[in-house]
């Protein structure tokens, strides 16, 4: 992973991560710092450790501004690499899942409201800052921010990295964090877990077969979380991991050594 500098004094303000669309950026400053993205403040744990995070499509001239302890404020443009994008084109997937039917409308909008509570959460722990590992092995079938056509529709763009496995693969916690979220049959995404890291930062896992954790148990990194399967829309057995900042999309591919 690289680091990135963005100081004035050497020890003054720390961030790693690529500057690059689609990437989780995690910082530290002393004690007392305040920090801001775009004039956003941002929550500052009580080791000075913060996050955010870039969606796909971000612009490319992003703003840091920081005040230290001496009231001083300071600022850093920075600038984003651009990155291009894979088309899949995927077909055999039943005609429910590409244009669903009327009658489970309100199925899917309540599957979306749950997903999207547990997003919201702002939790102090700073799990996040700590290294990420593979949630699961095996080879990867998809990539983020690739737009699949489905039987000849476009479909949105691919917000996760998909592993390749045989139903019933084990699936760790890529970090420490809390579930918060386990529901066995979304309409879409199957068997649905999300981990929770703090400051906003969650592992989305779709299309399990099984969970070994409900919603509320504290998990540490490497231990057994669910299982792999074909639930929902799937043509086969694979994990869609997500990783999120709020409502920003992230690549999980670059929190972890590349494959």
């Amino acid at each position: 992973m690289s680091i990135v500098s963005c100081s004035i004094f050497a020890s003054e303000l720390q961030l790693k991560g690529e500057l690059t669309q689609g990437s989780l950026m995690r910082g530290q400053v002393p004690v007392g710092f305040q920090v801001w993205l775009n004039e956003q403040p941002l929550k500052i744990s009580a080791e000075g450790y913060f996050v955010f995070g870039f969606g796909r499509d971000a612009r490319l001239t992003q703003q840091l501004k920081w005040v230290d302890n001496q009231g001083v404020t300071h600022s850093k443009p920075m600038e984003l690499k651009a990155r291009s994008y894979k088309i899949q084109k995927i077909e055999g997937v039943a005609s429910k899942y590409v244009s669903p039917p009327k009658k489970v409308t309100e199925r899917i909008r309540q599957d979306n409201l749950q997903v999207a509570k547990a997003r919201t959460l702002n939790d102090n722990r700073s799990d996040f800052y700590g290294d990420f590992i593979w949630p699961a092995a095996g080879p990867i079938s998809g990539v983020y921010g690739s737009q699949r056509v489905f039987n000849g529709t476009p479909k949105r763009p691919h917000f996760g990295v998909d592993v390749a496995a045989p139903t019933g693969t084990a699936v760790h916690a890529p970090a420490n964090g809390i579930v918060t979220l386990f529901v066995p049959d979304m309409y879409y995404s199957g068997g649905t877990m999300i981990i929770d890291h703090g400051h906003g930062v969650s592992s989305t896992f779709l299309h399990l077969s099984k969970g070994h954790v409900a919603a509320g148990t504290k998990v540490k990194q490497g231990d057994l979380v669910a299982e792999i399967g074909a639930t929902g829309r799937a043509t086969g057995p694979h994990l869609d991991w997500r990783i999120n900042w709020f409502k920003q999309r992230l690549d999980p591919a670059l929190l972890v050594p590349k494959r």
